[in-house]
């Protein structure tokens, strides 16, 4: 895959503060990318150093093969970018809006028009064009914000909180465009919302104190979780307790407990091992009979909370 955006032992320190502090990592044509990280992680700062926005303390950051210490017009020129909030002028319409953009990016006469035409469209804002945008919803101003950072067909994207306070439909919407456009873009996403992992991203970048604590796949991340490969179990006229303490003495068991809510059992795997045929085996030589069984992928909130808990607060 072709490299499109690379980061190497990127920091900002502010005074005593070390917002961010030696974050590595690079992102390919094909790949969204969910950066998550606790709010105070440093994920905004990382986002307006890949920008150009603010100039790193030290490191390198490059975007399509330009340094953006050393030709940050060229890294604004290869990239589109979404800030939280989806700052707009208020008073201006999409249709002003957008072709002002069009002029900053040194767009005119026909090509300026196709490519307001074509970020309208992708956008779905075709509808609200002529509209001040202070009248407009919030999931609209996010999908003209949206517009502004595709309007020149950029191959990096970069969205800080995309989907943040939008209801579902809305989510779904930014959603389903992101998705559209992921085949021929490398695509950051900064987030602290877990929904997006599965949503949205093919890997994922956890930060916490401004330091990565993770780069993986979202299979990778679920699979840090106590509750991966857990199996739920529940068997037809045996109590829990007998239940539970005959799967305890199996030996792919690491552990089982009785649920807090309802009937039956979960059973935690040694190693995180596949045990749900092994167990429904074990369980019918003794003459049971399975009432429900199945096993649990993980718990992302779990796995967020034991990979950034130990942090402490750094500037976002």
């Amino acid at each position: 895959m072709t490299l499109r955006v690379e980061i190497e032992d990127l920091a900002k320190h502010f005074g005593e503060i070390r917002a961010v502090d030696g974050v590595t990592f690079s992102v390919s044509k094909g790949e969204v990318l969910g950066f998550l990280g606790p709010n105070g992680a440093g994920k905004s700062t990382t986002m307006k150093m890949i920008t150009g926005f603010l100039a790193p303390t030290r490191g390198t950051v490059r975007v399509c093969g330009y340094d953006v210490s050393t030709d940050p017009i060229s890294v604004k020129a290869s990239l589109g970018y979404l800030p939280e909030g989806a700052p707009a002028y208020a008073d201006m319409t999409p249709d002003s809006f957008l072709k002002f953009i069009a002029d900053i990016r040194g767009l005119s006469g026909a090509d300026k028009k196709r490519a307001v035409a074509s970020a309208a469209e992708r956008a779905r804002i075709l509808n609200v064009m002529y509209q001040p945008i202070e009248t407009l919803s919030k999931g609209y101003k996010r999908r003209v914000g949206l517009a502004q950072a595709i309007l020149h067909n950029p191959p990096v994207l970069i969205m800080d909180e995309p989907t943040d306070g939008l209801d579902p439909n809305q989510k779904h919407e930014v959603r389903t465009l992101i998705n559209e456009m992921a085949e021929d873009k490398a695509i950051i996403i900064s987030t602290h919302i877990l929904e997006e992992v599965n949503a949205l991203c093919t890997r994922n970048v956890v930060i916490a104190s401004g330091k990565v604590v993770f780069d993986g796949t979202p299979a990778e991340l679920e699979a840090k979780s106590r509750y991966h490969n857990a199996v739920v179990l529940t068997v037809n006229e045996i109590d829990n307790t007998k239940l539970l303490q005959f799967v305890k003495a199996l030996d792919f068991v690491a552990d089982a407990e009785l649920l807090t809510l309802g009937n039956g059992i979960r059973v935690f795997p040694k190693a995180s091992a596949h045990i749900t045929i092994a167990l429904s085996e074990r369980i019918r030589e003794q003459g049971w009979e399975i009432a429900s069984l199945y096993a649990e992928s993980g718990r992302l909130d779990e796995v967020f909370r034991s990979i950034t808990l130990p942090s402490t607060a750094g500037v976002k």
